[in-house]
């Protein structure tokens, strides 16, 4: 009998496969650790980031993004609760470094935060159903780009 806590590893080793795939640029098996109807919500630390609707849309655009890029994303200090028979929320604290291509002139992005999220399992699998992105601090070139530093942070 598979009880609470062997889907929750489960749902541990989904998340480390989707920080896993996402780094190695294996697009096809991060295709994977989503629903098809997947939600997607970034928008706290990129306001004019909207929030993608579909699975293809995200990993298109994550391909995208990190073309060229190098990648290092970690997640830990999991809380997760299972609420039905195939469904799941949980909480990861993250920091992701990204040193984007020279020809993008990017630089290098620093980030910490945490992921909320929700998971539906499907034929037996879990996927991610819907994932908010909640920063708490985004670097990027050495220099605070969010939260927005204040004035007197900036003047001393």
């Amino acid at each position: 009998m598979t009880t609470d806590l062997d889907y929750i590893e489960q749902i541990r080793q989904l998340k480390a496969r989707y920080f896993r795939t996402m780094d190695q640029k294996d697009w096809a098996a991060y295709r994977g650790v989503f629903t098809n109807d997947a939600v997607i919500d970034a928008t706290d630390d990129n306001p004019p980031f909207t929030k993608i609707i579909g699975r293809d849309a995200f990993v298109d655009m994550t391909t995208l993004n990190l073309e060229g890029a190098i990648t290092i994303h970690h997640g830990h200090m999991s809380e997760i609760e299972i609420t039905g028979a195939d469904t799941a929320r949980g909480i990861w604290a993250m920091e992701d470094h990204i040193w984007f291509s020279e020809a993008s002139g990017m630089g290098k992005l620093w980030g910490t935060g945490w992921y909320e999220e929700q998971y539906r399992r499907i034929d037996g699998e879990w996927r991610i159903k819907q994932m908010w992105l909640r920063r708490q601090r985004v670097e990027l070139g050495g220099v605070q780009v969010f939260p927005p530093a204040r004035e007197t942070e900036v003047n001393g």
